[in-house]
């Protein structure tokens, strides 16, 4: 299993606010992405493709300067064809009921042509992008971008150091994949024949429902004790590093409610902040816009109908409102609306603010959306119109 190893700032100090000190107060324990799995699979394979030798364990740099290690499964070397070496790292989601956990991510790292750099191919369990929408080009692995940059970044640090070039073809495989992926959206996304490699930050941050709400929760108590005016409830770090950009908040005015936007609204009633700022994915959002309090993907669903709708009421077309019902993915939807001119980010900042107003009626609390696209670019905007 993947071992913790130095964890950086991954664990708070008692007391402390935000999405550390959440997880802290939570009891639970953390996991790994299968992104920060595919990364140490790669830097063992690649380092024992320049020396012959794997390391084990193996350390990785994760986005936020964390570096845990992480305990080999498998590995080999070969030479039928070309020169090639394998490593294998099992997945641990820590106390995240996680379909990937136990899963054996490998990397299979190949030397590449000179000059272009990493390339990455789907071995077998990793699915291939099919369909328009998603963060990735048609006909690409689905390696998303920030494990494909840890990745990069990985093997550039191997390279510096065993005097390799870096040009490298590098195939991701998960043994059993395929069939656990019949257990994800990858199938009705278009992500076909295996798993996404995922992941933002490279920690999985557990959201077993009563111990994380409860986590929210605290997180609130923290912020209101700290003499905070104005909170932000964030879907995952992307939002998070948004809400900071754009209100400069600390880390204690920060909830990181992933799933649980009821949670949050709920207990701000009872224990009410002048301000709250709700940020996140624009898909997430749109299933609060359309009512949901609950947005993990088991338990609501993007409804591209009602998109359509607002999208309509936004001055689409015909053709346009058509093509938003038809659409692959939320964030497709979003990117047809923009090219026309349709505010439909907005449109459903307005909706998920609404929706959240109705849930805080009666407290005293102002309330701004902010949608992003999982670049972290702001696709839709609803300010405050008080409580």
């Amino acid at each position: 299993m993947a071992a913790a190893g130095a964890e950086g700032g991954a664990q708070a100090e008692a007391g402390a606010g935000g999405r550390a000190g959440q997880l802290k107060s939570s009891g639970l324990r953390h996991g790994w992405t299968t992104g920060a799995c595919a990364t140490a699979a790669t830097k063992a394979a690649y380092t024992a493709l320049l020396t012959g030798e794997f390391p084990d364990p193996v350390v990785v740099t994760l986005p936020k300067g964390q570096q845990p290690s992480f305990a080999l499964a498998a590995e080999g070397l070969g030479t039928d064809g070309q020169p090639h070496a394998m490593a294998g790292v099992v997945k641990d989601a820590g106390d995240d009921p996680d379909v990937t956990h136990g899963a054996l991510i490998r990397s299979t790292v190949r030397a590449g042509e000179p000059g272009t750099g990493v390339v990455f191919r789907a071995g077998p369990g990793v699915g291939t992008v099919t369909k328009a929408g998603l963060p990735l080009p048609v006909g690409e692995p689905a390696i998303n971008p920030v494990p494909r940059q840890m990745i990069r970044d990985a093997v550039a640090e191997v390279a510096a150091g065993f005097g390799g070039t870096g040009d490298v073809v590098v195939e991701i495989s998960v043994d059993h994949g395929e069939e656990i992926a019949r257990s994800t959206w990858n199938p009705r996304l278009g992500i076909l024949g295996g798993l996404s490699i995922l992941g933002t930050t490279g920690i999985v941050v557990p959201y077993s429902c009563s111990a994380w709400i409860d986590s929210i929760r605290r997180g609130v108590d923290v912020a209101r004790a700290a003499g905070r005016t104005h909170v932000a409830g964030c879907t995952g770090s992307t939002s998070e590093k948004v809400a900071v950009a754009v209100h400069g908040l600390p880390e204690d005015a920060l909830l990181d409610m992933g799933d649980f936007a009821g949670a949050v609204l709920k207990y701000l009633k009872r224990h009410p902040v002048p301000r709250l700022t709700i940020a996140g994915g624009f898909a997430k959002l749109s299933k609060l816009a359309a009512g949901h309090l609950d947005l993990h993907s088991a338990r609501s669903q993007v409804d591209k109908g009602y998109l359509a709708e607002l999208a309509r009421a936004g001055g689409a077309d015909e053709a346009l409102t058509a093509a938003v019902a038809a659409a692959n993915t939320g964030l497709e939807a979003v990117q047809l609306c923009r090219a026309a001119g349709v505010p439909l980010g907005d449109l459903v900042a307005e909706a998920a603010r609404a929706t959240a107003l109705g849930v805080l009626l009666g407290s005293p609390v102002a309330v701004d959306v902010v949608c992003i696209d999982r670049a972290g670019t702001i696709v839709g905007r609803a300010e405050p119109l008080g409580p």
